[in-house]
């Protein structure tokens, strides 16, 4: 069976998503989609706005095969270790392609750029260093020494959220030195940061988000999400009362700094050159996380990098913990759903996997278990007082969705 990856957040998912695995599965003409979705947060540090069960839900309705979790460690990261730990998890189930949206459309650039940019990887350092040098972040000083590099032997502009992560995707295959083709589909319509949900029957998830959190609400997105996923998110306000936001979470998260001494969030993973005590005075100071992030914001952090720090506080991750599980290799992969088709392709795999392929968090042993029980417990807490159901041992007890091709029943396994 041939198989083609996909790396997902389904933020929620929608019809632009949609569009993906269509042409994913067509231009690569596969036989199972797999998709390595994030778990609880998100790569920009920010919750996943309903769990990952609804959103597996979702993709399995959507057309994939197969639905794996992304781990916190490597789902909550910059894009170059997010999309090496996304590679690692497709190749670990043979993966044939990758194949990612992308603004440019055309996948031999992205070869190209890789190869150019290992000739050229001393200057590049070199030139990155002196860009921060002047007090930038570290996305402007990588998009400013791109500039000074010799960018006419490249077409592809890296200043493009989706190339960006596309270029990442195909260096961890190559630093990898896994057996693993790239393709890559063109965005349409809606790019990554339109805030705007138009009449056009695509839109961003930025601006779906931005409708569901303000009172446009769910009859605002109708016509730019499937059916199935319109469904799934009007049950799950039902059933739980919100979304996860950081607003949610914002009390925690005070309390977390304002117990911790200076040392203890030093440790924790991403906070550096004295972010400490920024931390601590900004903290007592707003009432919002929004209002929080507006004093913390600084030239050379930006708003993503700080939201993954605040993530990271949440949910107390540190730099030993972190450091401990990426340098590793994967201890397993957390199977969160499949269809009768995913389940052949696993059949025929599971005999040459490197590494457990578990269908419950309880059959889990080590650090990475670990964190990532304790992170969907911590993803739960807003939950618990909407709803009477134990929804903190939800994830570690639940067992993967289980779909009939025939679209007419899903269960647990």
């Amino acid at each position: 069976m041939r198989s083609v990856g996909v790396v997902v957040e389904y933020n929620p998912l929608h019809n632009g998503h949609a569009y993906h695995l269509q042409e994913a599965r067509k231009i690569t003409e596969a036989d199972v989609v797999i998709a390595v979705m994030s778990g609880c947060f998100l790569q920009r540090g920010e919750p996943a706005l309903l769990s990952k069960w609804e959103r597996a839900k979702m993709a399995l309705l959507a057309g994939v095969d197969v639905v794996v979790e992304l781990p916190y460690a490597y789902s909550t990261q910059k894009a170059e270790v997010f999309a090496e730990g996304a590679i690692k998890v497709l190749s670990a189930l043979g993966v044939d392609n990758i194949n990612f949206g992308s603004e440019m459309g055309v996948i031999d650039p992205f070869y190209d750029l890789v190869s150019f940019m290992k000739m050229n990887k001393s200057s590049w350092d070199d030139q990155i260093k002196a860009e921060m040098d002047t007090g930038v972040s570290y996305p402007r000083a990588a998009m400013e020494a791109f500039k000074q590099l010799n960018q006419h032997e490249s077409t592809l502009s890296l200043s493009q959220p989706n190339n960006i992560l596309g270029y990442h995707y195909v260096k961890a295959i190559s630093d990898l030195n896994v057996p693993m083709d790239a393709s890559t589909t063109k965005r349409t319509v809606a790019q990554y940061h339109d805030i705007s949900v138009t009449t056009q029957s695509i839109a961003s998830a930025t601006s779906i988000r931005k409708n569901l959190s303000q009172h446009e609400g769910l009859q605002s997105i109708h016509h730019v999400v499937p059916k199935t996923s319109y469904q799934i998110l009007e049950e799950y306000v039902n059933d739980f009362g919100t979304y996860h936001t950081w607003e949610l979470y914002f009390p925690y998260l005070q309390y977390e700094i304002l117990r911790s001494t200076p040392a203890q969030l030093r440790s924790i993973y991403e906070c550096e050159e004295g972010l400490e005590f920024r931390l601590i005075e900004t903290i007592m100071q707003a009432s919002t996380f929004q209002e929080w992030m507006t004093l913390l914001k600084t030239k050379r952090y930006t708003w993503t990098r700080l939201q993954r720090l605040a993530t990271h506080i949440l949910t107390n991750t540190t730099k030993k913990e972190m450091s401990e599980v990426t340098s590793n290799d994967l201890a397993y992969i957390r199977l969160l759903g499949m269809n009768e088709t995913g389940q052949q392709y696993l059949n025929r795999v599971k005999k040459d996997l490197p590494c457990p392929l578990i269908s419950r968090l309880a059959k889990a042993e080590g650090t990475m278990a670990k964190m990532d029980d304790r992170i969907a417990k911590i993803y739960s807490i807003p939950l618990v007082k909407n709803n009477q159901h134990s929804v903190l041992k939800r994830d570690y007890t639940m067992s993967p969705i289980m779909k009939k091709n025939n679209n007419k029943e899903d269960s647990r396994l």
